[in-house]
């Protein structure tokens, strides 16, 4: 990193006041530490040469599986669900759920909850901008600023969840309440997605939940993306896996299609398509995260998701990580699940958590699992 960028940067975060700062500021040019290279970037469609049908995307969207009826084992519409999360986790790695038992009210109340936070005087919020991980609430314009190639036009505001709170003091008061609220409701559609996944790796409905863990901890992440002056020069997050079991995501419907997935719909696609993830009425989304592509021993795909700048905005969305936090990190064990059925041997050793995230870190957020690959 030269000299100047490193002064730029510097200036740019002792603000305090992110993105968003830079657009009270009225700013109509990006500062160069956002712009991204070319290749890092959506690539412009030429409609003229495409057909409507290749315009729309083709016929794949991202599967939306309906939990009525299938939140206890012994209802009847159980097995279809099973199969229908099965055949997602599987092929895509994405799905959202509808009626899925988290109330409205607190869905548009944590939405309502993270930008109103992000719209405070910078005054108010530069008591938790911070990205010492020891902080159990931190604000930031990008935890990777100074290691990332460049910038992405996006601030958060983290919190871990579970398995502790933060105390009431810790907690910003635009936040305070309803992030343990919502937390707690997504924590249980959580529980139950884990069984539904978990029957369908074939094992008890619990072993995700209690063997290996996955409900131990919960970070969420409330990010808030800015209307950008030049979203054709930069990104709301680039090109990344997650590190977690699973995540959880409740979007608003503001730029709709900013969250695109890469997809590939058969092996003979080389580089597979991005799809938008368009927010649907009550839903939320659902994906696998590296931890639980291990542990399925590549049944399930975490696969690689973006965030694409857009002229609207604010956009919100609220991300709760399931992951195992602080010290147990380190002695929390993902070991993958094989099946006697298929004959595939363990495609991947043993890691702690602690590992896992270590390499991800290493990684700028890429997938890490091939470090662990047998």
């Amino acid at each position: 990193m030269t000299s100047s960028r490193l002064r730029h940067l510097k200036a740019f975060d002792d603000t305090n006041a992110g993105v968003k700062g830079l657009v009270d500021a009225g700013v109509t040019t990006l500062p160069s530490f956002f712009h991204h290279p070319p290749e890092n970037l959506p690539k412009p469609v030429d409609t003229s040469r495409k057909s409507p049908h290749e315009q729309a995307g083709g016929n794949f969207t991202i599967p939306v599986i309906d939990l009525a009826g299938a939140t206890t084992p012994d209802q009847p519409r159980r097995a279809e669900v099973v199969g229908e999360v099965l055949a997602a986790a599987r092929k895509v790695g994405f799905f959202q759920v509808v009626n899925h038992g988290v109330p409205e009210g607190a869905m548009s109340g944590m939405l309502a909850a993270v930008r109103g936070f992000n719209e405070e005087p910078v005054e108010v919020k530069r008591a938790y901008y911070t990205r010492d991980y020891a902080r159990s609430v931190r604000y930031h314009c990008n935890m990777d600023l100074f290691r990332a190639p460049a910038a992405k036009w996006r601030d958060t505001v983290y919190m871990d969840m579970a398995p502790n709170e933060p105390a009431p003091e810790e907690t910003p008061a635009a936040l305070r309440g309803i992030a343990a609220q919502y937390t707690r409701q997504v924590k249980r559609l959580g529980s139950t997605l884990l069984e539904l996944l978990s029957e369908a790796l074939g094992v008890r409905s619990g072993y995700l939940e209690q063997e290996a863990g996955c409900l131990d901890g919960i970070l969420v992440g409330g990010h808030y993306y800015p209307a950008c002056p030049e979203p054709h020069l930069t990104m709301g997050a680039t090109m990344h896996s997650d590190h977690s079991f699973i995540t959880v995501l409740l979007q608003d419907g503001v730029g709709s299609g900013a969250l695109q997935v890469l997809v590939q719909e058969n092996e003979e696609e080389e580089e597979g398509r991005w799809i938008d993830v368009h927010a649907v009425p009550g839903a939320l989304v659902v994906n696998i995260g590296d931890f639980l592509q291990l542990i399925s021993n590549g049944r399930f795909k975490s696969v690689q998701h973006r965030v694409v700048s857009k002229k609207e905005g604010p956009r919100v969305s609220v991300a709760c990580f399931f992951q195992t936090c602080g010290e147990a990190a380190s002695t929390r064990v993902c070991a993958p699940i094989v099946s006697n059925d298929d004959g595939t041997p363990p495609l991947y050793r043993s890691a702690t958590v602690e590992e896992l995230l270590v390499s991800f870190r290493d990684k700028n957020g890429r997938s890490a699992l091939d470090r662990f690959r047998l």
